[in-house]
C-alpha cells in the first residue's frame, strides 16, 4: 500500500455481511464470522485490502496499519467483504438512486420490496432507504442474489481505517520519492477518491504536513507489482506526456479538469513530464520552463520511450505535427530573413498564444512571405510582409520574430514561419524552383479593401505615424480614430508594435485608451505583450489604467511576468501599478515570477513590495508556492 493510518478515521457504523467468496483483488475487507488471529487487523473494524491470492483457499491482506499476512477464504472465513468496488466489478445498466453511480461498482444492493430500486455499498452503508426492507446482494453481475436480513435488525461494525480525517504515513509499497516529506513525515487525508475510472474508492488524497499534496492507492490492484503505479489513463509519475489532440478538444475536455489557460499553449509543442496525480484524479505536467499544468488525462498521450532515456526531469521536445525531435525543431533566424507565414489559421493561432498573440487583422498575412524584423528573446519574429514577402527586421533576445507582412509588422512565433531565404539572399527549400528574384517582385503586391478602419490600423500597426495622421484629418470621410478592424484598435496595434510616434499622432485625437478587445487586453496589455516599456510610460502619461484587467483577470504586471519581460515588469513597478494583484487562479505576479524561476523578477517585485502572504485558488501563498515549484528563492 501507498499509506499506512497511524491515526485512523472512523467512516461512521455501517454493516458487513458475511462472505462465502472474495470478489478479488483490491477488495477492502475486515475481520470475518472466523476470525481468530488477535488484534494483527488494528481491532474489531478496522479495514485492510486484499493483496493477491496464494492459492484458491488462502488469501493476502494488508492492513491500513501496515501488518500483513494470510488468511483463510475458503472452509473457514476468515475475512468479510466491505467494499469490492476498487476490483473493478461493475454492474452495466444499473444505478445507485441515491448518490446516482452509473453503473454500480462492487457489490449491489437491490431492494426487495422496491421496485427497480438500487444501492451501491457506500449508500446501503450509510442507511439510505428505509432500513425495514429487506435487500438482495448481488457481488458480480448475473451472480446468486442473497436475501439479507433487514438492516434495522442487523448487527452495526464501525469501520476505522483510511477514511477522511486519518492521519497517515507512507506505506510498503510507496514509489512517490519524498514527495510526503520524507519517510516518517505524516499526512492528512482529505477524501477517497478513484484511482482510476475503473477502480473507484481506490485512492486516497493526502495533504502532508510539508503542504504537499497528492492522490495515493488504496486498494487499486492490490498494490502490488510494476503495473500498480499506472494513474488515470494508465499514467503514471514520472511518465512523458504530449497533448496531441486538436486544440479545440483540448479546450473543451479540460471544462471541470482544471480549464485552460493562455500559458497553457507551451503544452501543444512540448513533451512533459507527469509530477501528481490530484484530488479529481486529473493529471498534473511539468514542463521545462518550469511551469506545472493540470490536465483532463484523456488529452494526454504517454510518450514511449526506450530504456536509455535521460534521468528523470530530462525531457525531449516534441513539434505540434508530433514528431519527435533530440532538439529545438526551431529553425535560426536573423534579420532580413525571408520567411513564409503557415497558411493554417487554426494551427497559426494555437502557435501564437504566448507568443505576440493572435489578431484577426493577421489574415492578410496567411501564406505570405515576409521579411524579419526582430527576433526577440523568447524565440518569436517580427516580420514584416509587403504583398507576398518579407524580411527580417531585427532579432531580439526572446527568439521571437517581428515580421513584415502585406505592409503591416506582426510579432510571430517561429514555429509559426518557414524561412524561404536567409539575410544573404540564399533560397531555401525552394522546392518549386522559384528564384528569389521572382520572390522578390511581389514585394509590392497590395490589396485595398476601402475599409477606412482597415487602412488606420494597418497603418498603425506598420508604423506609420504619417499616414495615420493623413488619414483621421480626412475630410471627405467620417473616421474614428477608437475604430475597429479584425477586433483591434489602431492603439492596440500601435502598442503591441512599439510605434510611439503613432501613439503621439493618435492621442491629438478623442483617443479611448480603454477600449477592450475580444479577450478584455487594453492598449496597456498590449503593450505589455510587445515587450514595449515605452509605451507602457506614453499611455501612462496618457491616463491609461495600469491595473486594467482582462478576461483571465491579468493586469499588463501579470503579462509582463509571464512573458519575462523584465523591461516592462520594471516600468510598471516604477510607475506605480499594483504588485499584488489576482487574476482568476487567484495568482498575484510573484506566484507567476515563482512559477518562472525568474529570480530577477521576484527580487524586483520584493523590492516593489509584492505580498508574500496572498493565497491562490489553490491556497498557496508565494513561500508555499515556491515550495511547491521547486523555486530555491525563498530557501
Amino acid at each position: 500500500m501507498d499509506l499506512n493510518v497511524m491515526d485512523p478515521a472512523i467512516a461512521g457504523s455501517n454493516r458487513v455481511v458475511r462472505v462465502n467468496m472474495m470478489e478479488g483483488v483490491g477488495a477492502r475487507v475486515i475481520r470475518g464470522t472466523d476470525w481468530k488471529w488477535g488484534k494483527q487487523d488494528g481491532g474489531e473494524g478496522h479495514i485492510g485490502t486484499v493483496r493477491n491470492f496464494e492459492s484458491p483457499e488462502e488469501v493476502v491482506v494488508v492492513w491500513d496499519n501496515g501488518t500483513a499476512a494470510n488468511y483463510r477464504c475458503a472452509g473457514a472465513y476468515d475475512l468479510r467483504i466491505l467494499d469490492s468496488a476498487a476490483t473493478g466489478i461493475k454492474h452495466d445498466g444499473t444505478m445507485c438512486d441515491t448518490c446516482r453511480q452509473q453503473p454500480i461498482f462492487g457489490i449491489r444492493w437491490k431492494c426487495a420490496e422496491c421496485t427497480n430500486y438500487d444501492l451501491c455499498s457506500v449508500c446501503y452503508h450509510a442507511d439510505k432507504h428505509n432500513l425495514r426492507h429487506r435487500f438482495y446482494r448481488i457481488t458480480t453481475p448475473g451472480s446468486e442474489r442473497v436475501c439479507m436480513e433487514t438492516r434495522r435488525k442487523s448487527k452495526k461494525i464501525t469501520t476505522r481505517g483510511i477514511f477522511p480525517g486519518a492521519r497517515v504515513i507512507r506505506g510498503v509499497d510507496w514509489q512517490w520519492e519524498d514527495q510526503d516529506g520524507g519517510n516518517g513525515r505524516r499526512g492528512k487525508v482529505t477524501e477517497i477518491q478513484d484511482w482510476s475510472a475503473a477502480s473507484p474508492r481506490s485512492a486516497a488524497y493526502v495533504l502532508w504536513d510539508n503542504v504537499a499534496k497528492n492522490l495515493y492507492r488504496v486498494g487499486f490492484e492490490g498494490m502490488q507489482g510494476p503495473g500498480s503505479r499506472s494513474g488515470p489513463g494508465g499514467l503514471a509519475i514520472g511518465d512523458q506526456v504530449n497533448v496531441d489532440l486538436d486544440f479545440e478538444i483540448v479546450q473543451s475536455l479540460q471544462h471541470g479538469h482544471g480549464g485552460w489557460a493562455d500559458g497553457m499553449f507551451e503544452c501543444l509543442g512540448q513533451t512533459g513530464t507527469v509530477v501528481g496525480i490530484d484530488e479529481d484524479h486529473d493529471i498534473v505536467v511539468s514542463y521545462a520552463s518550469g511551469n506545472r499544468w493540470t490536465f483532463n488525462p484523456a488529452v494526454l498521450t504517454k510518450v514511449s520511450t526506450p530504456s536509455s532515456t535521460n534521468s528523470a526531469g530530462s525531457e525531449s521536445s516534441t513539434n505540434l505535427a508530433g514528431t519527435s525531435n533530440g532538439a529545438t525543431s526551431t529553425p535560426q533566424f536573423a534579420v532580413g530573413d525571408l520567411v513564409q507565414i503557415c497558411s493554417d489559421m487554426e494551427r497559426i493561432k494555437v502557435l501564437q498564444r504566448g507568443h505576440g498573440e493572435w489578431a484577426e487583422a493577421m489574415v492578410p498575412t496567411l501564406g505570405k512571405i515576409g521579411r524579419v524584423q526582430q527576433v526577440y528573446h523568447d524565440n518569436d519574429l517580427k516580420v514584416v510582409t509587403l504583398g507576398k514577402i518579407g524580411r527580417v527586421q531585427q532579432v531580439y533576445h526572446d527568439n521571437d520574430l517581428k515580421v513584415e507582412v502585406c505592409g503591416t509588422s506582426w510579432t510571430y512565433n517561429p514555429s509559426a514561419v518557414t524561412k524561404v531565404a536567409s539575410s544573404d539572399g540564399a533560397a531555401i527549400g525552394n522546392s518549386s524552383g522559384e528564384r528569389l528574384s521572382a520572390l522578390l517582385k511581389k514585394l509590392f503586391e497590395t490589396h485595398v479593401s476601402g475599409d477606412v478602419n482597415e487602412e488606420l490600423v494597418k497603418a498603425a500597426a506598420n508604423g506609420d505615424a504619417a499616414k495615420v495622421d493623413e488619414i483621421l484629418q480626412r475630410a471627405d470621410t467620417t473616421v474614428n480614430v477608437n475604430g475597429v478592424f479584425a477586433g483591434h484598435t489602431a492603439l492596440q496595434a500601435a502598442s503591441q508594435n512599439g510605434h510611439v510616434d503613432v501613439i503621439k499622432v493618435l492621442m491629438k485625437y478623442d483617443l479611448d485608451m480603454e477600449i477592450e478587445d475580444k479577450d478584455g487586453d487594453r492598449a496597456v496589455h498590449h503593450a505589455a505583450f510587445g515587450d514595449e516599456p515605452g509605451v507602457i510610460d506614453m499611455l501612462h502619461r496618457g491616463g491609461a489604467d495600469l491595473n486594467a484587467r482582462n478576461k483571465r483577470r491579468q493586469t499588463p504586471l501579470h503579462i509582463g511576468v509571464n512573458k519575462g519581460h523584465i523591461g516592462v515588469v520594471k516600468a510598471l513597478l516604477e510607475i506605480g501599478c499594483h504588485p499584488s494583484l489576482q487574476d482568476s487562479e487567484g495568482d498575484t505576479p510573484l506566484h507567476d515570477a515563482i512559477s518562472k524561476k525568474r529570480d530577477d523578477m521576484i527580487t524586483l517585485l520584493l523590492e516593489f513590495h509584492a505580498d508574500l502572504t496572498i493565497t491562490n485558488n489553490n491556497g498557496f501563498n508565494a513561500l508555499h508556492h515556491a515550495a511547491l515549484r521547486g523555486n530555491p528563492r525563498f530557501a
